[in-house]
């Protein structure tokens, strides 16, 4: 069963294979640490980790490499504001979202490079641009990419050099501060600034720092080659980013950067764009002091197709907390028949169909459809189930991503408030920062409030005192 997928390149349906015979290369986008991911960003990465595992569960082996953006113009200028380093201002977000991705079963990726430690890649690359003529410094010492010597800029998108001037995206210039020949050209590598503070790193171009775009094609190519298969992330990012990244790539090897894009829609919250101002900027924090699970957050995620916005509410967490039960008591029945011999037909079985649709431009929507008319099918003749029955099923939820694990009586165990789990990711974070002190009040205060802190070796866990 091949894997078939909308080439955002082509507007196409396209088999994903590995060019090189041997293993499927992807780069994703990953976070700018300078916050928590909410659940707009968990959508992409969670969708990101759902077609890894139907690519691997379709037998291709994979090599998954995600960047972490530890340094832009909105971490250096956060982490000022808290009189924070950098790097101990980026380790924190960088561990909550580690811990948000393991509670939402997102597997890790197999290479997960951070922007702040490849920056000779990005210089070497700037330079590269530099050499064939795509790239110039300007008198403010900042050196930018020349769009009109690169004649197929907007390949990507369709939109044209003109067209930058109307983009609404907020982000178009948001890296680009710096005086330039030509206002669509963008920044390769930022000059320092007096309110940079200590952050800024040494070129052949002076004092300064890459530009926002320059990481991914560093890092991406490092790691998977000047040309690979696979390219993905949030639609927001098709223009001007990846626009960028092409342009860079490309100018600089002359090869084709990447074969397939795999661009997913936004997700909308009560009809409406996720906003500070209107209170809907969920995080998953937040999910769960409302008495709702990361699975359930994960299967709302995952539930609609990935090339059209998703619409969140709440009502729709309770309708995954019903699905899950469903699935959990069907995964019960099978345990007591799985000891029957049997054989399925086909390569996953009863549950073929839902695999179909999976492999299908990832079209969880019908998966989930078919797998609940399938577990129907069998829970009227539990008879027919045997272990391959089992184990197909168990290959569906691994493509899938869902553990299917009983959740915890929350009668046992009260959900923690949100200020308390502030206040044991500061602790954790002052405690990998060696401040034993600052970790100690924040314990003193955890305690002062009823709640318990135990510790282990990659984490800990609040209980009520």
């Amino acid at each position: 069963m091949d894997l078939i997928l909308t080439n955002t390149a082509t507007g196409q349906k396209e088999r994903v294979y590995a060019d090189d015979g041997k293993t499927l290369r992807f780069y994703c986008c990953g976070p700018t640490v300078y916050g928590p991911a909410h659940i707009g960003n968990f959508r992409t990465f969670t969708i990101q980790d759902v077609f890894r595992r139907t690519a691997e569960t379709l037998g291709l082996k994979t090599m998954h490499v995600r960047n972490l953006t530890d340094f832009d113009d909105k971490t250096i200028r956060r982490s000022q504001e808290e009189k924070k380093s950098l790097i101990t201002f980026t380790d924190y977000w960088k561990n909550k979202f580690h811990r948000d991705c393991e509670a939402l079963n997102n597997l890790p990726p197999h290479i997960e490079p951070s922007a702040l430690a490849h920056i000779p890649e990005q210089i070497d690359l700037i330079q590269g641009l530099m050499d064939k003529g795509l790239a110039y410094q300007a008198g403010d010492k900042s050196v930018y990419f020349r769009i009109s010597a690169y004649e197929s800029y907007g390949k990507l998108s369709g939109l044209k050099i003109e067209d930058r001037k109307e983009n609404a995206d907020g982000r178009l210039n948001a890296d680009d501060e710096y005086a330039k020949e030509d206002f669509s050209d963008f920044a390769l590598w930022k000059a320092w600034k007096p309110e940079d503070g200590p952050n800024k790193w040494d070129s052949p171009w002076g004092p300064g720092r890459p530009g926002w775009h320059v990481e991914c094609s560093a890092m991406s190519m490092k790691y998977l080659g000047e040309s690979y298969d696979l390219h993905s992330g949030g639609v927001d990012l098709l223009f001007p980013h990846h626009e960028n990244e092409i342009a860079q790539s490309e100018g600089c090897t002359g090869k084709q950067f990447v074969r397939h894009w795999f661009h997913l829609a936004h997700l909308m919250v009560d009809g409406a764009k996720m906003s500070k101002s209107l209170g809907n900027l969920y995080t998953l924090e937040e999910i769960e002091a409302k008495g709702f699970t990361a699975e359930e957050l994960r299967y709302v995620l995952i539930s609609g197709h990935y090339r059209q916005s998703l619409n969140f509410t709440l009502d729709s967490l309770g309708a995954a907390k019903s699905a899950l039960t469903k699935l959990r008591k069907f995964k019960s029945l099978l345990e007591k028949h799985a000891k029957n011999d049997g054989e399925e037909e086909g390569e996953f079985g009863v549950f073929g169909p839902a695999m179909e649709a999976m492999a299908d431009d990832l079209n969880v929507a019908k998966a989930l459809g078919q797998l609940f008319t399938i577990v129907a099918r069998l829970e009227k003749n539990p008879e027919k189930i045997c272990s391959a029955t089992a184990e197909n099923f168990s290959k569906t939820i691994y493509a899938l991503g869902l553990k299917l694990e009983e959740p915890k009586n929350q009668s046992e165990e009260e959900l923690v408030p949100v200020e308390i789990q502030q206040l044991a990711e500061a602790r954790w974070q002052a405690k990998l920062n060696k401040d034993w002190a600052e970790a100690d009040v924040l314990r003193s205060k955890i305690t002062e409030a009823g709640w318990t802190i135990k510790d282990s070796k990659d984490g800990f866990e609040i209980l009520k005192s």
